[in-house]
């Protein structure tokens, strides 16, 4: 009997609960929606009817978005399924640090960008159904330099999410260790 050089596929068990599933690829549509909405909009005239509907949509999927992620966080504490690492020594320390940094990076996102919207002086709804409250008062002044961090961290986290997402084609295609299948789902 010959030994394959690669892992076997992992059993349904060493997969991820639908709830933590959902909460990932969720995120994912969120992430690259809102930075696709901002990147377009950026290519039309200040003021058009077109650009400030994508402005709109961008701030209530940005709600949309913050929710997701507080509800994400609160899943993976206290109820997603906890697998064990998929790599040991230096790829365990990258994969760890890079979820770690971009949880940070899309929760700084998300304060950015109510700090940004509140420089702005303006209300924003969610979807024209409710508005959002000022909870902080935040200098106009200020706007240019929130906004510039706001769009920094973006590009941060879409690079990072596609390193991610290289990693996880690397696992399937190269290291064969069942990886990206554990955030598939069950067929």
């Amino acid at each position: 009997m010959t030994t394959s050089p690669f892992p076997a596929a992992q059993p349904d068990r060493a997969r991820y609960d639908r709830v933590t599933i959902t909460f990932h690829w969720l995120t994912v549509l969120l992430v690259v929606g809102l930075f696709a909405l901002a990147e377009i909009w950026g290519f039309l005239p200040r003021g058009t009817p077109t650009r400030r509907l994508l402005q709109s949509l961008h701030i209530s999927f940005g709600l949309t978005f913050a929710a997701v992620f507080v509800l994400r966080v609160v899943w993976r504490c206290f109820g997603g399924r906890r697998l064990p690492p998929a790599s040991s020594g230096l790829l365990r320390v990258a994969s760890t640090g890079v979820h770690g940094l971009l949880y940070l990076l899309m929760a700084t996102q998300i304060v950015l960008g109510f700090l940004f919207r509140w420089a702005q002086g303006e209300p924003f709804a969610f979807f024209g159904l409710f508005d959002v409250p000022t909870l902080i008062a935040i200098d106009h002044e200020q706007r240019r330099f929130i906004g510039g961090l706001h769009d920094t961290v973006a590009w941060t986290i879409i690079i990072l999410a596609l390193l991610h997402a290289f990693a996880a084609l690397f696992h399937h295609y190269v290291l064969r260790d069942g990886v990206l299948r554990r955030m598939l789902g069950s067929r």
